[in-house]
């Protein structure tokens, strides 16, 4: 297992830097209004997804297509990540 949580590969030093520029470039009052502005494009986008993701379903059920395969297809992926982390858990990663 890797004993280091990273966020990206990202150290602390490199998010206070760029945090740094961040309030050097757009200043310290415009910060919240990027980061709300941030959140409802995000969330914006999440939504589009959940749609997209049931109208596809809901156009399958319909046509009578099966969608239980994917059950199976993502258990069998599940399986797969689970044995890659055990095999791959002892090495620890050099950079």
């Amino acid at each position: 297992m890797i004993s280091k949580a990273t966020f990206l590969f990202i150290s602390g030093g490199e998010i206070a830097l760029i945090l740094l520029i961040v309030v050097m470039v757009f200043g310290a009052d415009k910060i919240p209004e990027i980061a709300r502005g941030l959140g409802k494009g995000m969330r914006t986008l999440k939504d589009a997804t959940n749609d997209i993701k049931s109208e596809i379903t809901k156009s399958a059920e319909q046509q009578g297509i099966d969608t239980s395969i994917t059950d199976g297809v993502n258990e069998e992926l599940k399986k797969v990540k689970e044995d890659l982390e055990d095999f791959t858990g002892s090495i620890k990663r050099k950079f």
